[in-house]
């Protein structure tokens, strides 16, 4: 439970560590970060209190975001699966060669569109286009273009994002140096996802955070919650005095470790039941309403 009081302190600073979710939180519906947030991101930080991000994202796609926004926090990458303080990678969780084997086998044999995380960047199949155009056009649920899924954006993920490529998924794991953090696919089948859902749940030490279109597989102990509880540890701060913001499925597991667990206004039902308390939604700069209120006391 959240506490008024906060015992521990460095100097003239009571220290909290604020944990961050980026798309659906820090960022607006338009892939900006508000005035409004940086400033109260700034802020905290300002006070003495330590900000990191804890996303889905990679780290290529996330540290270039911040640095946009003149934004200098820790980073928790790939659900967690890789830590980093001031731009060093601290932890890291890789999935072992099996597992990856097993994955790749059942996504190629959906034909689903998929990325891995890997210490070396980002790799897509080489059909990746052929592969959302599949899903595209076999797909009943049009209206999804409605909801948030944007075909071109998807499609051009790996020209944005400098995704490198790769022919099969032995060419990865033959590198030894090129651990594999997590695989993200997409679907617009609802029977599909569920069969590869069920897939994954008889593989050993795997994890699954997904939404309505999107999942991230890793290993069962990559996840935001331990990411956070790994870094709360680091800077030896108690998880009564940590505060996690989020608003997909994939933020519950942070949620249930911090001390202050805030749900975006625009988070799903299910997210909402799993916080503490709920604040303004991402295009009305929740993040910097709840800093504000719960840490910076204004």
């Amino acid at each position: 439970m959240y506490r008024e009081s906060y015992p521990f302190f460095k100097g003239d600073f009571y220290v909290k560590l604020i944990a961050l979710d980026l798309d659906g939180t820090t960022f607006n519906s338009k892939k900006d970060i508000s005035e409004e947030n940086r400033k109260a991101i700034q802020m905290a930080q300002q006070q003495g209190h330590i900000v990191m991000v804890l996303s889905g994202r990679a780290p290529n796609e996330i540290f270039p975001s911040l640095e946009k926004y003149g934004l200098h926090c820790h980073v928790g990458a790939n659900n967690g699966a890789s830590l980093y303080i001031d731009g060093q990678l601290v932890n890291l969780v890789k999935l072992q060669p099996e597992q990856c084997y097993k994955i790749a086998k059942e996504l190629d044999k959906e034909y689903i569109p998929y990325t891995i995380s890997t210490q070396k960047g980002v790799f897509a199949p080489l059909d990746w286009e052929q592969r959302l155009e599949s899903m595209f056009s076999s797909s009943t649920r049009k209206h999804d273009v409605d909801d948030g899924f944007d075909l071109e954006l998807i499609k051009n993920f790996p020209l944005e994002y400098g995704h490198k490529h790769f022919k099969q998924i032995e060419d990865l794991i033959k590198d030894e140096t090129n651990t594999i953090q997590k695989f993200f696919g997409i679907t617009l089948d609802v029977h599909q996802k569920e069969r590869i859902e069920t897939f994954l749940h008889k593989l050993d030490d795997i994890s699954i955070a997904s939404t309505s279109l999107y999942f991230d597989i890793m290993h069962r102990h990559a996840s935001k919650g331990n990411a956070l509880s790994y870094m709360a540890t680091y800077f030896e701060i108690p998880l009564e005095d940590t505060v996690a913001i989020g608003d997909e499925s994939n933020d519950i597991s942070m949620f249930q470790t911090a001390g202050l667990a805030v749900a975006m206004g625009n988070a799903s039902d299910e997210v909402k039941k799993h916080s503490d308390v709920i604040t303004l939604t991402n295009d009305e700069n929740g993040v910097a309403f709840a800093l504000n209120k719960y840490v910076l006391g204004n």
